[in-house]
């Protein structure tokens, strides 16, 4: 057992738990042991690792079944991976969100028509958690969680890996000309009320409306930081 005095930092937690994936021989589609046993075994707290979970999750690497645990997802390539790191530099801010503009609105309609109860649990929960957010680091995790649990609510495994593809580019393009004026979002935050348009059209199995606020909420997201789009 590794025991650690002091708490894993977030990049040093993630780093371990990708390293017991890789050492463990975990396939794709193996579940992970419970958080209990993980927290023994890595030496970190309970939040550390959940945050380390719900950033490996947004890389793709893993999927969690609410009930059931944490799976394996299909791994990738490491020449994969800086492939894609390097398309992401060479792209602007608004060509990725132009990007994001062509697929996200189709996910959230296929979302409308496919999505599970627990899919739906998911993304609300994503959805609660970025409202609450204490950082915008914080909510950056949980507004990512939301919008891959749309993609995984598509019920599609080859939209998924589209979008996993896309978000992976996403976090290589250089967002150094975002300025935030804050610690962390505004209660009156304008995607939380665009969020939550688009769960309850996806909620109501609505595919038209649910594409057409996700439509709406890329262009608020991209006006608000580039102020175009």
């Amino acid at each position: 057992m590794l025991i650690r005095q002091q708490p894993l930092e977030r990049e040093d937690a993630i780093a371990h738990v990708r390293a017991l994936i890789e050492t463990g021989a975990y396939a794709p589609g193996d579940r992970l042991p419970p958080e209990r046993e993980l927290i023994d075994r890595l030496g970190m707290t309970r939040t550390t690792l959940r945050r380390a979970l719900e950033a490996l999750e947004r890389e793709g690497a893993i999927w969690r079944h609410v009930g059931k645990g944490t799976f394996v997802s299909s791994h990738r390539s490491k020449a994969g991976s800086d492939g894609l790191a390097e398309l992401g530099r060479q792209l602007t801010p608004i060509k990725m969100m132009r990007a994001r503009l062509c697929v996200e609105p189709a996910l959230a309609r296929e979302a409308a028509i496919n999505a599970s109860e627990e899919a739906i649990i998911r993304m609300k929960m994503a959805k609660d958690g970025a409202t609450t957010a204490s950082s915008w680091a914080d909510y950056e995790t949980h507004d990512d969680l939301f919008h891959r649990s749309i993609a995984l609510a598509s019920d599609n495994i080859l939209l998924l890996a589209l979008f996993d593809q896309l978000n992976q580019v996403r976090r290589a393009v250089a967002w150094g000309n975002v300025v935030r004026k804050s610690e962390h979002p505004s209660k009156k935050h304008s995607s939380f009320a665009e969020h939550d348009r688009i769960a309850q059209a996806i909620e109501s199995r609505d595919p038209a409306m649910a594409q057409e606020a996700m439509r709406r909420h890329l262009r608020s997201v991209s006006a608000r930081l580039f102020e175009e789009i």
